[in-house]
């Protein structure tokens, strides 16, 4: 039937949350997906509720423990729980690690995995990870990865897709995907080889931004100061955001001479994992609503914030729900500073009065082996 969507869109569209902030670029000849991205998917196992760092001969009991996929998975969630049609090429186990992941990521957030597949004989990577002090401490196990990369030559249509940049490695893919209109979103782990070389960074020249935290801009800008990283950054990609810890993040637009700084929010922070992913999805959201530049940084320094109060990696990232309850509640206390207030007013327009539900909000904490009861 004319206008009808295809069955995978309208499944993801139910798993999302209310809000599509694309809304108004819809077409029916438009690409069929807003993100398009690729990696290795991990099973995490965290365990909460620790008094301290395990000691060395003893045990230690957690009082809380949660499951669930991460590593690209962190980065897929948190752009589907934002409303974004994402799209994910990985190699899953045939274990049930593997099972657990695939549907914890189709069924559960409503990912399209057409350009997955599983993997047989694969044993599916593993981290555990210990959050105690706000810090983190993490063991992971993993075999070899499969032969053939699992990103196709040819990625599919998207408005947009996140790459994550290896130094000295070009990844085919990305070139293909720019060619293809592609907005490409990049950020970068750190340089084992210690040559911070942004040469080395092949595919950076099919990027429209860069998103490294400070040290990684300082160290591939010869730069003392991230925000004199982030202009020199723009020599080489159109935008580039640096993230600064606890003072909030820097930007700079090359094409319309923007540069934005946003403070960070104040949160008691619980778990780290996955945060940097849920700033850089927040970023793309901004960026394919085609937001101003700082209230881009502005939301994704948000949607981080949120994710930190909660365990997890792609469990604390936060949807719709969770960002206009925030809205509401930090309107209601006494004493906030009416300047920070109007640099989050633009959310006035994107979150509905009906998502309005009582904050914090607490997820729940999937275990493998349990059934989801009818």
């Amino acid at each position: 039937m004319a206008g009808e969507e295809p069955e995978h869109l309208t499944r993801a569209a139910r798993c999302q949350a209310q809000v599509d902030p694309l809304a108004a670029l819809r077409a029916a000849d438009g690409p069929p997906w807003d993100v398009y991205l690729t990696g290795t998917v991990f099973l995490d196992i965290v365990f909460t509720g620790l008094d301290s760092a395990p000691v060395r001969g003893t045990e230690s009991w957690a009082r809380g423990m949660g499951s669930s996929p991460g590593g690209v998975a962190n980065m897929a969630t948190a752009l589907a729980r934002l409303g974004l049609r994402t799209s994910l090429a990985a190699a899953f186990g045939d274990d049930h690690y593997g099972e657990y992941c695939w549907d914890a990521l189709e069924q559960g957030e409503g990912i399209d995995l057409t350009t997955s597949r599983t993997v047989p004989g694969w044993h599916s990577p593993v981290t555990v990870s210990m959050a105690y002090e706000g810090e983190r401490t993490m063991v992971s196990h993993g075999h070899e990865p499969p032969p053939e990369e699992p990103a196709p030559d040819c990625p599919p249509r998207a408005r947009a897709a996140v790459a994550s940049l290896t130094p000295g490695t070009r990844a085919p893919w990305i070139a293909e995907a720019a060619r293809a209109g592609t907005r490409i979103f990049a950020d970068v782990g750190w340089d084992d080889t210690g040559a911070w070389d942004l040469a080395g960074l092949t595919d950076l020249g099919h990027c429209e931004a860069f998103l490294p935290n400070a040290e990684e801009a300082m160290r591939y800008t010869g730069s003392h100061c991230p925000r004199l990283a982030a202009h020199a950054l723009t020599e080489y990609v159109p935008v580039a955001v640096v993230t600064l810890g606890a003072e909030g993040a820097y930007a700079v637009d090359r094409r319309t001479g923007e540069a934005a700084e946003v403070p960070a929010i104040a949160v008691e922070a619980l778990d780290p994992t996955g945060a940097g992913d849920v700033f850089v999805a927040g970023f793309v959201t901004g960026s394919l609503a085609g937001w101003p530049l700082a209230d881009r940084l502005a939301f994704a320094g948000l949607t981080a914030a949120l994710s930190v109060q909660e365990f997890g990696g792609s469990l604390s990232a936060p949807g719709w729900s969770e960002i206009g309850a925030w809205w509401r509640r930090v309107q209601s206390v006494e004493g906030q500073d009416p300047a920070a207030l109007r640099r989050y007013a633009f959310l006035d327009r994107l979150v509905p009065e009906e998502l309005d539900r009582p904050w914090p909000l607490r997820r729940a904490v999937p275990t493998i082996g349990f059934r989801r009861s009818a």
